[in-house]
């Protein structure tokens, strides 16, 4: 297939953009800025995808220059994994705005993929949103991001239908791995690198972590499904680790610590303060999906790339 796809040079959508191009589809990635403009970590994903990608740039979504490559090339596939961020984590985050810049020009989008020849659309959402995978009930949204993502999901539903296209959903959760952003893991792996214990603030909230190469694995699967689907509609919630955020710190512990003999000693605080719903995971185990996957791999890749020389 050949498929347009937004977002490439993120954390997840580097990990898309590899297992689509490595299943053998040929993928044009339009960015909204200059290559040379990226630095750290997003520069080298953006070096990495080079060889398997062609890269448009100063494209962003429904811009001018973004309907002209739409219209013309034939593309099987639109990947819409690229979203506004902008101070996601933010409680001032602009929804409304997140959402015209995630949907910009949605209708002639379409139009001129769908006349020549599109198949389908997988939108990328998140299980932060609401009334999204399994947990606290209601499903309430995360936060004022997660909920951009929800109604970014409507607008391309409703367009969709409208211009007979199907659409995908593809929910993540909370993937880690190699040329991760610094988070979680992140903070994890850089205190037992220095010696120090790690802390963990929110222990008790239950969230779905997953290992990206996996992730990605179902992705690729999910964009196939997508292209040959003929109901109109279809949805995957890929899930990974569901557990409470201090035992999946105690789970890295235990991988990092068995690869390295570093001591991985973990300090679980006493969470009094929930701010997010207690428990949220996705429902569908991504494993079963991907039966070449190795889990063992999996770790030996993330211990080498916060431990390149051990």
């Amino acid at each position: 297939m050949k498929i347009l796809f937004t977002g490439a040079s993120s954390f997840t959508g580097f990990w898309f953009v590899k297992k689509l191009a490595a299943a053998g589809h040929e993928l044009v990635c339009p960015i909204t800025g200059d290559l040379a403009a990226y630095t750290g970590t997003r520069q080298q994903r953006v070096r990495l995808l080079k060889p398997l990608c062609r890269f448009v740039p100063r494209a962003p979504f429904g811009s001018e220059d973004f309907l002209r490559l739409a219209g013309g090339e034939s593309f099987d596939l639109l990947c819409h994994h690229g979203a506004d961020v902008t101070n996601y984590k933010s409680p001032d985050f602009d929804a409304a705005a997140a959402l015209r810049n995630n949907t910009h020009n949605l209708p002639r989008v379409l139009a001129a993929l769908r006349s020549n020849g599109l198949k389908a659309v997988v939108l990328t959402g998140t299980y932060f949103e609401p009334d999204e995978g399994a947990g606290d009930e209601p499903l309430r949204a995360f936060s004022p991001y997660s909920q951009s993502k929800a109604l970014t999901f409507q607008a391309f539903q409703r367009h969709c239908r409208k211009a007979a296209v199907t659409l995908g959903k593809f929910v993540l959760p909370n993937p880690f791995g190699p040329l991760e952003e610094p988070r979680f893991t992140g903070h994890l792996m850089q205190s037992w690198r220095d010696g120090k214990v790690a802390g963990v603030m929110t222990p008790d909230y239950v969230r779905d972590n997953i290992h990206v190469d996996l992730l990605a694995l179902a992705y690729a699967k999910f964009a196939g499904d997508a292209a040959a689907d003929k109901t109109g509609s279809l949805k995957l919630n890929p899930a990974g680790y569901r557990e409470s955020q201090g035992e999946f710190a105690q789970r890295i512990a235990r991988e990092v610590s068995a690869r390295t003999g570093w001591v991985c000693d973990v300090k679980l605080s006493k969470q009094e303060v929930f701010s997010e719903p207690r428990f949220r995971v996705n429902t569908e185990p991504a494993a079963r999906l991907a039966p070449g996957w190795s889990e063992k791999k999996a770790w030996d890749r993330f211990v080498k790339f916060y431990n390149p020389v051990g």
